[in-house]
């Protein structure tokens, strides 16, 4: 749908949570990067025109390879089964109590799970590339979109939003004037997953997919402006 729809000119904001949630993991992935092979051999298409933001998913996939040095590494795995990383586990051929099994057998022998775990993901051409290119914002050249996974607090620069990128639901709610210049704010992730809503000066694009509902995409104007609303439903 959206191929059809491409216009020169065009860029591409991919707002997050492609791990996680969901039976055909892997697949989304290699999607992802042969959506991007066939844009950019389009005329003029340069590599930044498209570009990946990293998730709560992603996020917590990149602590979870790092999960040796954490003082309690069963305390944060519990943390993040309980907010979907098993399904990223399983896609990798992982189980959670395979995991559990070696912080019982402490922190040499997580530390050479974690780094199979990097090989595995490494055996699938594109993942571990896709993976380490994340970026937490991305905005349009003149400062007019801000484009953000799932919060950012207004009371702070974009430098300074720590993990607010992927757990700060709450603040986004709350902006209610136009955030360091930008026209709008445009983020991927709602918790409550209520569908395309727009305020006067944001944007949430969650219509649940991956909790049963569709996947949803839209084109912004440099004015904020929503051109094109797309639908897997």
């Amino acid at each position: 749908m959206l191929r059809k729809r491409w216009q020169q000119g065009d860029r591409l904001v991919y707002l997050g949570n492609y791990l996680g949630h969901g039976t055909n993991i892997k697949g989304v992935l290699d999607e992802l990067l042969q959506f991007r092979i066939d844009r950019l051999t389009l005329p003029g298409m340069q590599p930044e025109d498209i570009v990946f933001l990293r998730g709560a998913q992603e996020e917590m996939w990149r602590k979870l390879l790092q999960i040796q040095l954490a003082t309690e590494p069963s305390v944060v795995f519990d943390w993040m089964i309980e907010h979907g990383i098993g399904s990223t586990l399983e896609a990798y051929g992982e189980s959670e109590q395979g995991v559990r099994g070696y912080f019982r057998e402490g922190i040499l022998a997580t530390t050479r799970w974690t780094s199979r775990l990097r090989e595995t993901i490494q055996s699938h051409p594109g993942h571990n590339d896709i993976l380490i290119s994340l970026r937490r914002a991305a905005y349009t050249e003149q400062g007019e979109l801000l484009f953000v996974h799932a919060g950012i607090d207004p009371s702070r620069p974009v430098t300074e939003q720590s993990d607010t990128f992927w757990w700060g639901n709450g603040f986004f709610d709350k902006i209610d004037a136009p955030y360091s210049g930008f026209r709008k704010v445009i983020r991927g992730y709602d918790r409550d997953h209520s569908g395309v809503t727009e305020t006067d000066f944001t944007v949430s694009l969650d219509s649940g997919c991956g909790f049963g509902g569709p996947l949803s995409a839209a084109c912004f104007t440099l004015d904020g402006e929503i051109d094109d609303l797309i639908s897997t439903r």
